[in-house]
């Protein structure tokens, strides 16, 4: 069984769902993650659930319900837990430069994007549309690491490895590049070649230097 597979049986144990449930949210998953929720009807994934479309009407009155059904107690009760726990592994460890801390953080969250792929594409494409779901991702994985970050990247600066600037806006530019890249790698452009480790090199290194000549 999958890493996914996993974590959905657990969800599936715990909202003790019928087999046509199970099916239904098996099947829209897949749906939402390959087309994007605006551009899946509820026919389509009755079909792919072998089910009729009353049948997902009975369990869900809206197709938002059928998503929020998903994505919300996934967030609450396994993916956030999933992800920050996971996380904490690296920010638990010292770290003798930022380097290696922002190889050991990219390489993490490589993992976590791999084996929870097609939830983290639906979690992309609808957070940012949908109150319930945004207000959750914040309070299930962004809270719960952010303040932990910003303690790592001033314990840096007070040992002289980084700049003097906020460290919000250095914690943004560098979440921003490492996502920008992973997301780029697994999710938007993952047919394109890829070396992933020259790729994590130029990454930590735009980080910490950008991409602008030094002036003499």
């Amino acid at each position: 069984m999958s890493e996914d597979e996993l974590l959905l049986q657990q969800l599936f144990d715990e909202e003790k769902l019928t087999d046509k449930q199970k099916k239904i949210i098996t099947a829209a998953i897949e749906s939402f993650s390959e087309k994007g929720y605006a551009a899946t009807s509820t026919s389509e994934i009755a079909k792919k659930a072998g089910v009729a479309e009353g049948t997902i009407f009975r369990h869900y009155r809206t197709k938002k319900e059928l998503l929020v059904s998903i994505v919300a107690p996934l967030m609450t009760r396994l993916i956030g837990p999933f992800i920050v726990n996971d996380f904490h592994k690296v920010l638990d460890r010292p770290y003798e430069n930022v380097e290696d801390f922002l190889r050991e953080t990219i390489e993490n969250r490589r993992v976590i994007i791999k084996k929870l792929l097609p939830v983290i594409k639906i979690m992309i494409q609808e957070i940012p549309f949908q109150p319930e779901l945004k207000e959750q991702f914040i309070e299930q994985i962004a809270k719960k690491t952010y303040e932990r970050i910003l303690a790592i990247i001033k314990d840096f600066q007070n040992r002289g490895q980084l700049i003097d600037m906020p460290p919000v806006s250095m914690a943004r530019l560098a979440v921003t590049s490492i996502f920008g890249y992973l997301f780029s790698r697994y999710i938007f452009f993952p047919e394109s070649e890829w070396d992933d480790e020259l790729e994590t090199e130029r990454t930590i290194q735009f980080i910490l230097h950008g991409i602008g000549q030094k002036q003499h």
